[in-house]
């Protein structure tokens, strides 16, 4: 076995993964999901009160988090529980927790793992804490976790601690991107011998502001009163994005040692490809979404023709899904398999790139790709693409591609490959 690429860095692969979304906790709860053809949108009856906000939708993470010792928590907002909570399961998936005690096994703690984590921002309910100070102009409702909770590195900062990590810490609080920029970053650390193992993902809580963020853009679906129509990527009568919950953490780790210590593979990561577009906040550049596709391609040394489908980031908004559909077309060629994971949970922020990565694995694995929910008419200014739709699709994928989009044009593209016993 080749424990290194032809350019002499290392393999790397997935050993462990944790999620929770609309879909549920697992992949087996997430693939009955998908597989019903029903999202998971719901109309939040507690912001109806709200005024000025049109859009009533969203998508709440399903299932509970464990009630974990306070000790261990008390500088966790939800975001942060979030994450700690699929990282977790993640551990526990790679054989990196004491069966006993649920507790990282102390390898982790050498210095040669590290975290990479993000989200779009840290617990809402903390940052009211903080401007409490000046609205009130009394500190009564700051405590000295306060800033803990709300701070942009909450995420990582409190995995990094809790299973006291003493590797690199990488913070991406990039919106959109922050998940799937903590998974190439964390994929290019390993490949280049500065880590054996990283935590990585992202998680996003879910709080009205967000929601009214898009929804003041004009971004945002209104179809309060039909929520399993909403949202509709790449339909030519979309009417915008809907907002979900959740949190994705993968375990990404050196081929060798992942062998060495007898752990299960899930996959291997040969493409990271990440830019900026340089020329708007919100705008989206489709040229530079093509270029950054090409350069995942090109990191992993294939040609378009080799990937068997793209998850895209389908946000189900007007300028996004051309933009991004346009260079996908324009990138591969070819009329590529492609849908959107959002048609089913919604956009998860911070969170969407772990949560799709997962998910997108989890699909190539199984043979089996979703639809993208509520497509019926293509949009014709949508790039010529294989819109998987109305039903899923079986593919022999070894190749898969997973893209995400964020405010700011920040690009990523990853690219994972199947693994096979070698």
């Amino acid at each position: 076995m080749n424990f290194t690429k032809p350019n002499g860095k290392r393999r790397v692969v997935i050993t462990g993964a944790g999620m929770m979304s609309g879909l549920g906790q697992s992949w087996d709860e997430a693939y009955t999901q998908l597989k019903s053809y029903k999202n998971c949108i719901k109309d939040m009856e507690e912001w109806h009160d709200i005024q000025g906000m049109n859009t009533h939708l969203a998508c709440p993470a399903k299932g509970d988090i464990p009630k974990y010792p306070r000790k261990l928590i008390r500088g966790m907002g939800r975001v942060a529980l979030l994450s700690y909570h699929t990282s977790q399961m993640a551990l526990e998936m790679a054989g990196l927790l004491n069966p006993e005690t649920k507790d990282i096994v102390d390898e982790c703690k050498n210095g040669r793992t590290g975290v990479a984590y993000g989200s779009s921002m840290g617990s809402f309910d903390s940052i009211q804490e903080l401007t409490s100070v000046m609205e009130d102009r009394c500190t009564a409702k700051v405590n000295s976790s306060t800033y803990i909770k709300c701070m942009p590195h909450t995420c990582a900062a409190n995995i990094e601690v809790t299973y006291q990590l003493k590797g690199r810490m990488i913070v991406t609080s990039e919106a959109c991107t922050s998940g799937s920029q903590s998974i190439g970053y964390a994929y290019e650390t390993i490949e280049n011998g500065l880590q054996d193992m990283m935590i990585a993902g992202g998680a996003e809580e879910l709080c009205p502001p967000d929601a009214a963020i898009f929804d003041q853009l004009g971004s945002t679906s209104i179809r309060n009163d039909h929520p399993e129509n909403a949202p509709s990527p790449f339909d030519k009568d979309r009417d915008g994005l809907v907002i979900g919950e959740g949190a994705g953490t993968l375990i990404l780790e050196d081929l060798e040692h992942a062998i060495k210590r007898g752990a299960k593979i899930y996959a291997e990561i040969v493409g990271f490809g990440t830019n900026t577009d340089g020329t708007h906040i919100t705008s989206p550049n489709s040229e530079t979404m093509g270029i950054c596709m090409q350069l995942a391609l090109d990191s992993a040394g294939l040609n378009g023709s080799e990937i068997a489908y793209v998850n895209a980031h389908g946000t189900s908004t007007h300028h996004g899904d051309i933009a991004e559909t346009t260079a996908t077309a324009r990138v591969f060629g070819r009329r590529v398999p492609i849908s959107s994971t959002k048609s089913y949970i919604g956009h998860t922020l911070g969170a969407c790139g772990a949560v799709e990565a997962w998910l997108t694995i989890n699909m190539m694995n199984e043979g089996w790709f979703h639809p993208t929910l509520n497509l019926n008419n293509i949009d014709p200014e949508c790039g010529d693409l294989d819109y998987i739709k109305g039903e899923g699709r079986k593919i022999d994928a070894e190749y898969v591609m997973s893209n995400n989009f964020a405010f700011a044009g920040i690009n990523t593209s990853l690219i994972f490959k199947k693994w096979h016993n070698e």
